[in-house]
């Protein structure tokens, strides 16, 4: 059905589903959704795409998902496969390389660079993307959710059968359902900047390790670098600087390797939070709007993405009358473990990064041999960061 642009004297218009979110989650499910033969509307309060990327790796498992879509090819051309990577910035990597998969190794692509072939796959199989729509309200009765909207042209309401919360950390469809984010705030801050580096260090994945702090150094395509850490002197949620990244990086490697012209300077915190439950009623959520934690690994937008897996067939197979409603039951009971994991392995790589103590040195020195000298080991750690192999 083709719905025109609303205004706010029009009435309401349905949908089967609407997604709230156009991150890369939320442009996964609408894809999976299309997919089925459901049309969804997707909901994004930002105006553009941001030319900015949280996460940097795609895990083997989400090729996985996406090659059972046929939709990994692009992807994986426009990335840089890496055979290891780190488990709470230890100095022994995770080696991908013995995981049972077709694809083992942690892709490095920019998140800006995925969402776009993810927004593509879904506007091509027919997906509305309205971007600068603000979503304000929502109510729900046993038939129907509607959605309060605010666009560039005025409010609107949208009825839905379900809606879907991929809104991300502070999420409004999750806080408009009224279900609960249990779970610890922050107490630590990591920081991060994409610079330009006139001395970059020699070796890709450059890291750092000392009483100081913790630095990490990632290539970027395009020729800038992500310097990445924490810094116990500067714990503070004020906006980062670059003489503040050169002074961290100084301290704790010993050169600021000649960097400048920032284009992204950031901080983020350990807040750690699980959504209570995944489902209520016609309300479902999705990524980060239904889990949040330090960002250490790279496997947020990666157990997004799988959440959306998870939640497309199913919502596809309800909607259009193929399934009960008590299928979408599973989805929590499948779905909400996961992130339970995910919240207690970030955790445990947060105290490894964030402690400095003597305690903390010896512990890192025993779990790297352990790496090092037990193959089942970094199985494991490959595992839990690929969330699902």
């Amino acid at each position: 059905m083709t719905i025109t642009p609303q205004t706010p004297s029009q009435e309401p218009f349905d949908r089967q589903v609407v997604i709230v979110g156009a991150g890369p989650v939320g442009l996964w499910l609408a894809h999976e959704l299309a997919v089925a033969g459901v049309n969804p509307l997707v909901l994004e309060r930002a105006p553009r795409r941001s030319p900015h990327s949280k996460a940097l790796g795609i895990q083997p498992r989400t090729i996985e998902v996406l090659a059972l879509r046929n939709r990994h090819r692009d992807v994986i051309a426009r990335g840089r496969p890496l055979p290891n990577w780190h488990f709470g910035m230890l100095e022994a990597r995770v080696d991908f390389r013995d995981l049972p998969t077709a694809f083992p190794y942690l892709l490095a692509q920019p998140q800006s660079v995925t969402e776009q072939l993810l927004e593509g796959y879904a506007t091509e199989l027919g997906v509305e993307v309205r971007r600068g729509h603000d979503v304000t309200s929502l109510s729900q009765d046993g038939g129907s959710v509607t959605v309060g909207v605010r666009g560039p042209e005025g409010s609107y309401t949208v009825d839905a059968d379900y809606v879907i919360g991929a809104d991300g950390a502070r999420s409004v469809v999750r806080q408009e359902a009224g279900i609960d984010f249990p779970g610890s705030g922050t107490s630590a801050y990591g920081f991060l900047g994409e610079v330009t580096l006139d001395r970059p260090p020699m070796t890709p994945g450059f890291t750092a390790l000392n009483e100081a702090g913790r630095l990490l150094v990632v290539p970027l395509p395009g020729g800038q670098f992500r310097v990445t850490g924490y810094d116990p002197q500067n714990q503070t949620r004020e906006p980062m600087t670059l003489d503040e990244l050169r002074d961290a990086s100084i301290r704790i490697a010993g050169t600021d390797f000649g960097m400048r012209d920032p284009s992204w300077l950031s901080r983020f915190g350990n807040a750690t939070r699980l959504a209570a439950r995944y489902r209520a009623g016609r309300v479902l959520l999705a990524g980060d709007a239904a889990h949040i934690h330090w960002p250490a690994g790279g496997v947020g937008l990666n157990v997004g993405l799988q959440d959306a897996m998870n939640l497309g067939w199913k919502l596809a197979a309800v909607v259009q009358g193929r399934a009960g409603e008590d299928l979408l039951d599973t989805y929590h009971a499948e779905r909400h473990p996961v992130g339970r994991e995910l919240a207690e392995h970030t955790r445990a790589q947060t105290a490894l990064i964030v402690g400095l103590t003597p305690e903390v040195t010896a512990l890192r020195a025993l779990l790297s041999e352990a790496l090092d000298g037990a193959r089942a080991f970094s199985d494991l750690l490959a595992g839990k960061l690929s969330e699902g192999i």
